[in-house]
């Protein structure tokens, strides 16, 4: 049993997948760096000196200075600056993810195609398998491949 799980354990796909869990955690940790400390500064000058992480709507009924005082009090609060930088952090990464995937797809080579194996009726235009010699569905003799 031991042998086993090591064998298990040592499996190449097993291996690349929790190499790819680590590196897509830092992965996310510089995106969300990037979306925090680059992108959305930007994104709130232009639409007007805006700080999302500030903006919150207050249920508590208290006063507070800001959003972060808001969330070390604990007060109800509805925090959807944070969840439009979630958001927004979410539509790059899976953006990237779409990009590198399909780049990844354009190196494979394409599948080699063998000899065919189905041809057309000429009669009801159905496919059929290759070695028929009368088509299954209009009953029509076919000749040799």
């Amino acid at each position: 049993m031991r042998e086993e799980f090591r064998d298990f354990v040592m499996k190449g796909n097993l291996l690349q997948l929790a190499v790819a869990f680590i590196v897509g955690a830092a992965f996310g940790t510089v995106v969300k760096s990037f979306i925090d400390d680059i992108i959305m500064p930007i994104i709130g000058k232009l639409i007007g000196n805006v700080d999302f992480a500030s903006l919150y709507i207050n249920l508590s009924g208290q006063t507070f200075e800001s959003a972060a005082a808001a969330r070390e009090a604990g007060a109800a609060a509805i925090y959807y600056g944070a969840f439009i930088n979630t958001v927004i952090t979410f539509l790059i990464v899976a953006l990237v993810m779409f990009l590198l995937v399909r780049a990844a797809m354009r190196m494979q080579k394409p599948a080699e195609e063998g000899p065919p194996t189905t041809k057309e009726c000429p009669r009801c235009r159905t496919t059929i398998p290759i070695e028929a010699a009368r088509c299954p569905h209009c009953t029509s003799e076919i000749g040799p491949p």
